[in-house]
């Protein structure tokens, strides 16, 4: 590992290049901002990476031309650069995107990681964000790091020694971090819901916003929860703090916190820091369907777009509109469908946050992504009940799914069910 500045790190990317970026918290800003100040010098180089914090300037308009964002996630940052056609989405299952480096399918010439500095072993740690990247350094030409003083180390399969990383830059800045705030009543409302299926000894896989965090909230009377999970964040440090979350009756990985990556508050962060109740693993083992079905009574909590009345559910687009991803919603959805006692769930409030537009809807927009099919689709939660569907006919489907629509709009789909021959 050679400590070189930031211009230095990057000065032998080629045109032409493609460039694997950790993802979440642990996005390497400075890395990618001096990537960005050659880019006169620099055509068609490929940035592949998963839903990143920060301000990507590599997605800007005037970047066009230089660099070509692959985005395996949509975020915030990428979405109107891929609307537009100047970046491109990659529908893939989270639980496959190690697969996609590793065998070649995406390859990969460079590697951008945020790391802590060498123990007295010679091991960095990836700290909050180890998803794919393990596969990344494993498969890239060249690996460029930032030795982050300020980065938490976490345990797992997290690490990697310094000799895999052929330049570094030395620099202090924390993970990213992330605040939902504090849940509405409509979310407060669909975690007590929620809480109400999750018994005592579940394992939880929960993901990030209003929701999950209404659900922990609801989930503070339980006894014995454990999680394994793609991601966490603070609220599960106030579950574990609360006696709620102890992992005592896991069946694998027994007393562990184990997710891929993570994103939350400087509390977060502090709580991962060393702390080896926390087990950082990659997602072909987090989202990996056999071992979530190992879990008796594993929990999958899941958000959605919308839901139609046959029970598809869109979960990464808004019509035609690109919005996030696949991500790992059918891994859990399924995963937890399998096991003994499981329960798949998808939470959504019943409009849309201005009250105007049903999120249950009869069919689809146009264009809109099924992430979870209509036959893999279990139950689906909102503020107003809750609906079984695993085993129902469409018939049986409509009924249960408009009962839980917001009040306003129930009419209107009792109609259209019908006219579609539903009812």
């Amino acid at each position: 590992m050679r400590i070189v500045t930031p211009a230095e790190a990057v000065a032998g990317i080629r045109s032409g290049d493609q460039i694997f970026v950790q993802a979440a918290a642990a996005t390497p800003t400075e890395l990618l901002d001096a990537l960005v100040a050659r880019a006169d010098e620099l055509e068609d180089v490929g940035v592949v990476h998963m839903h990143a914090e920060g301000p990507g300037p590599h997605l800007a308009p005037e970047m066009a031309g230089h660099f070509r964002h692959k985005a395996l996630f949509i975020g915030p940052n990428a979405r109107r650069a891929v609307n537009e056609g100047r970046a491109e989405f990659i529908p893939v299952f989270l639980s496959d995107i190690p697969h996609l480096f590793t065998r070649g399918i995406i390859p990969l010439d460079v590697a951008f990681i945020n790391v802590t500095p060498p123990d007295q072993h010679g091991f960095c740690s990836l700290g909050p964000s180890v998803d794919a990247t393990l596969a990344a350094i494993r498969s890239a030409r060249t690996v460029i790091a930032q030795v982050n003083r300020a980065w938490p180390r976490t345990h797992g399969n997290s690490f990697i020694h310094e000799s895999e990383i052929d330049l570094a830059i030395e620099v202090d800045r924390p993970p990213y971090t992330y605040h939902v705030g504090v849940p509405g009543e409509i979310e407060r409302r669909i975690g007590n819901y929620v809480a109400d299926l999750i018994p005592d000894g579940a394992t939880l896989q929960m993901g990030i916003g209003g929701i999950p965090d209404a659900v922990a909230l609801a989930l503070r009377d339980k006894h014995d929860l454990g999680v394994h999970t793609e991601m966490f964040t603070d609220v599960v440090v106030d579950l574990v703090e609360a006696g709620v979350v102890n992992g005592s009756r896991k069946e694998l990985d027994r007393g562990k916190i184990v997710a891929a990556f993570m994103m939350g508050g400087p509390r977060l962060y502090r709580f991962v820091d060393d702390n080896p109740m926390v087990e950082m693993r990659e997602v072909d083992y987090t989202n990996d369907t056999a071992v979530i079905r190992r879990f008796r009574r594993m929990c999958a909590v899941n958000s959605a777009i919308e839901v139609d009345l046959t029970g598809q559910v869109c979960s990464d687009s808004i019509g035609w509109r690109l919005y996030s991803g696949v991500g790992g919603q059918m891994d859990f959805i399924r995963g937890a469908a399998l096991a003994e006692e499981g329960r798949a769930i998808i939470a959504l409030p019943s409009t849309t946050s201005d009250g105007k537009t049903s999120r249950i809807v009869c069919t689809l927009k146009e264009g809109a992504g099924v992430v979870t099919t209509r036959a893999h689709v279990q139950t689906v939660v909102t503020e107003w009940g809750v609906a079984h569907l695993h085993g129902r006919s469409v018939c049986e489907r409509a009924r249960a799914l408009a009962a839980i629509a917001h009040p306003d709009f129930r009419d209107d789909l009792d109609c259209m069910a019908r006219q579609r021959h539903y009812l």
